[in-house]
């Protein structure tokens, strides 16, 4: 009997591929395969394990004659071809709960070094500077955090807010009767209305894309401080960065911006004044991509696998 076949693209820990060896599979572990590559051989397999290394596109799907399912090592589908996977009857894996814990980590970290000037201060001690007075922060106790997307990610980041003593208030579109003890179900009225804090927790859709933009800032009845570990897309740089002027926006922390990797992002209109802005933190969309969650996306993949192959 002929071994139903997984070929894995990208780098994924190993418990992925063993765990799909023990259910049967026979598994083509090719981290360094190019796209050509796998377009020319992807007829043979039952299966795709990816991160981010290339889309899952119209293309590779039309291909794939064999393909039962694909299995995304982290949260977000925004690199696969959603609506004609379904078509083909392709089963999507992917794995929010492995790297939630991350991103709610990150986006406190974030948080916490926006609200108390972590990084003015340490970038101005190391230049001969001692400004006590132009270093005082904000504590987080009593604050209003306003959650976009009560998913994974986003009751992650509100239970890890659940010893500093705020208000945690979320709105989700997709979603009603969420309310626990980390937050509170509101409507988006009361998110702009009460936050001092917002953080996004939302996939990239054609609804979501540049949903932040000028207008959406406008409404906010309080200056904030505005975290995005969700996808970069989603997000105006530009309205970020003019929010801040006015100082709407008393600090950003962005994971993820609309236009990643250089040479690409250096040559953004907007980069030179987001790299110069003391009043934003940059990460290398790096909030879901811990050494803990790396093992812990294939070990939930493995779980997903597992139901399917029975």
């Amino acid at each position: 009997m002929t071994k139903r076949k997984i070929i894995i693209v990208d780098d994924l820990h190993p418990a992925f591929k063993d765990a799909a060896i023990q259910m049967g599979y026979e598994v083509d572990d090719m981290p360094l395969i190019t796209r050509a590559e796998t377009l020319s051989i992807i007829k043979n397999y039952e299966g795709i394990a990816v991160r981010t290394k290339f889309l899952i596109d119209q293309e590779l799907l039309s291909l794939a004659a064999n393909l039962k399912f694909v299995a995304r090592a982290g949260a977000g589908l925004d690199n696969i071809d959603e609506a004609y996977a379904v078509k083909k009857g392709v089963q999507l894996l992917n794995a929010p709960e492995g790297n939630s814990d991350a991103v709610g980590e990150h986006a406190t970290g974030m948080l916490l070094s926006l609200m108390n000037n972590f990084r003015k201060g340490d970038l101005e001690i190391r230049n001969g500077i001692w400004d006590r007075e132009g270093s005082r922060g904000y504590e987080l106790k009593g604050k209003t955090v306003g959650i976009i997307g009560y998913g994974h990610m986003g009751k992650s980041f509100a239970r890890k807010l659940s010893g500093f003593e705020v208000n945690v208030i979320a709105y989700d579109k997709y979603k009603t009767g969420f309310s626990d003890q980390y937050a509170k179900e509101v409507s988006m009225e009361e998110i702009v209305k009460h936050s001092d804090v917002l953080s996004l927790h939302i996939p990239l859709t054609a609804e979501t894309r540049q949903m932040v933009n000028e207008e959406y800032f406008f409404h906010f009845r309080k200056p904030i401080f505005f975290i995005n570990t969700a996808r970069g897309e989603v997000v105006n740089t530009t309205a970020v960065l003019n929010a801040i002027r006015q100082r709407k926006i008393l600090g950003a922390g962005l994971d993820v911006l609309q236009t990643e990797k250089f040479p690409a992002l250096a040559q953004q209109d907007w980069y030179n004044e987001l790299i110069q802005s003391g009043k934003v933190i940059l990460t290398p969309h790096v909030g879901g991509w811990t050494f803990d969650s790396y093992r812990k996306i294939s070990e939930v993949l493995a779980e997903k696998l597992k139901r399917i192959s029975k």
